[in-house]
């Protein structure tokens, strides 16, 4: 199953099991607009969890939790007023818009043509005769368009403000504090997790181009002078898919195979700090289930890099329905933030080095949509066997991590398998209860929501309280004693068994 089928399966999926839908149903939806629910909002926390785990968690990174809301000022300071924009066309017909440089992919099979620039877009709209998808009617002149959400700030007019369309603004705006809750050393890194919001012209592909979605952003700050990562050694071995600017403007698509190490000595990356987090980027999406056969980067050429950016490296996974999609950012901002901040505060934001010189340190960001990754995870684990789903998520991202049964629902055995469903709950796990339909159905059930482990109570458990354990992959089963399911599954979910040593094979 490949192309819009397959994306349309897993839609299908993700609404019936209760991961996503869109917004607003009840009033004829909205588009650009999903809400999770329990399986979906589980799974989400749980990519959030390992990407703390990859990037904040080892090094001692601060959290910050920033206002979505923000004044003019800010965005016009660090250049998103004049610089967030995307190019938008109308149909004459239908009156329906479209984001330019999408619909001439679309229509014309081309890619990154953003990265064009906005005279290349007018051009190729004309001299590949793109109409109206909709309705096949003419279109507009081509005009650009502010992707921030704008409202007022206060009553009676107030301040304007606009919606956050990055985390990122707040940790800049907050370094000074940051700094000197990281007692005053470099580098150090602030990180965030949060809402923001892009109003898209034309929202499309479910989870993969939203208005409202959650980044997870960390900036680095570190000294230009001494740009050496101390954990650079640990991802320079590392191989990874290249394709550089020089690639990219020579139209080459197979990409350059290099270990970490030598793109920074050969500068196909500019600095070990970025070259790092992209090592650690490929391990953590590999952790999310994306082989990495499956991943690249793929440097933006200067049209398409943000304004803020000298370097830009997108990691890309490439997927059955979509093709190359763009999970992450990996951009190397320099001192501009700081810079621009500092200029339109009037707020001193430099720091002292040992020799008693002042400068702006600078960044490097790697930014995740993680709406975005909840998506490649779903269609990654996505199988079909004998006629059946089988969702094969990593089992520590998996948003229910056992399930408890009763082999029939009488004769004791459903107040036993309670019995041990609390067991398990009182451990910690994510354990879900089930005894209604066959068991054969609700093997099946939880097989499609990605449960790795189904326990199941039979007769047996009443003579020995022992219990089957079924695996969701393999469906291969073994016998084990009930108390010690907390203690062996809990190893299983973090990755330390194998489910060949949960018990007796059967």
């Amino acid at each position: 199953m490949k192309g819009r089928e397959l994306h349309e399966a897993i839609m299908e999926l993700a609404r019936r099991r209760g991961f996503f839908w869109p917004s607003f149903e009840i009033y004829g939806g909205l588009r650009g607009f999903y809400t999770y629910g329990n399986l979906g909002t589980k799974l989400k926390r749980n990519i959030e969890k390992a990407w703390r785990r990859f990037f904040v968690d080892p090094h001692g990174f601060l959290e910050l939790d920033t206002p979505v809301l923000n004044p003019l000022r800010v965005f016009k300071a660090s250049g998103h007023l004049e610089h967030f924009k995307d190019v938008m066309v109308e149909c004459l017909g239908c009156h329906r818009v479209f984001r330019a440089d999408h619909l001439i992919e679309e229509e014309a099979g081309l890619e990154y043509v953003e990265a064009m620039g906005e005279e290349a877009i007018r051009r190729l709209l004309q001299e590949k005769g793109i109409r109206c998808p909709e309705c096949g009617g003419d279109l507009g002149e081509p005009q650009e368009f502010l992707t921030m959400f704008q409202t007022q700030i206060g009553p009676m007019g107030g301040e304007p403000g606009f919606a956050r369309p990055e985390a990122a603004q707040g940790m800049f705006l907050n370094f000074k504090l940051g700094f000197h809750h990281a007692r005053e050393r470099l580098p150090f890194a602030l990180a965030q997790i949060g809402k923001v919001m892009r109003n898209e012209i034309s929202p499309r592909r479910g989870l993969l181009r939203l208005r409202e979605f959650t980044i997870m952003e960390l900036e680095l700050f570190f000294d230009p002078q001494e740009g050496h990562c101390p954990w650079f050694k640990e991802v320079s071995d590392e191989s990874v898919k290249l394709i550089t600017e020089e690639m990219e403007a020579e139209g080459f698509k197979k990409p350059l195979e290099v270990t970490l190490g030598e793109a920074v000595e050969r500068g196909y990356i500019k600095t070990e700090w970025q070259a790092y987090f992209m090592g650690v980027s490929k391990r953590f999406i590999t952790y999310l289930g994306v082989p990495p056969e499956r991943q690249r980067f793929r440097a933006h050429l200067p049209e398409e890099r943000s304004h803020y950016s000298t370097q830009t490296y997108d990691h890309e996974v490439y997927l059955e329905s979509w093709g190359w999609i763009e999970v992450a950012g990996h951009a190397y901002r320099t001192d501009y933030d700081l810079k621009a901040h500092q200029k339109a505060s009037g707020v001193d934001l430099t720091v002292r080095r040992a020799d008693g010189s002042r400068f702006l340190p600078h960044v490097v960001e790697p930014s995740f949509g993680l709406d975005r990754l909840v998506y490649v995870a779903l269609e990654v684990a996505y199988r079909k066997r004998d006629g059946r789903t089988v969702l094969a998520l990593p089992r520590w991202i998996a948003p229910i991590q056992a399930a408890v049964m009763p082999l029939v629902t009488r004769d004791g055995l459903p107040e036993r398998a309670r019995e041990i469903w609390s067991q398990l709950k009182g451990a910690g796990l994510t354990v879900e209860y089930e005894e209604k339909g066959s068991i054969g159905k609700r093997y099946a059930r939880q097989d499609e929501i990605g449960t790795p482990i189904a326990v199941t109570v039979d007769y047996q458990t009443l003579e020995d309280d022992t219990v089957t354990l079924r695996d969701r992959d393999s469906w291969r089963q073994v016998r084990q004693e009930a108390s010690r399911l907390p203690e062996l599954l809990r190893s299983y979910i973090n990755g330390e068994r194998a489910f060949d040593e949960l018990g007796r094979p059967l």
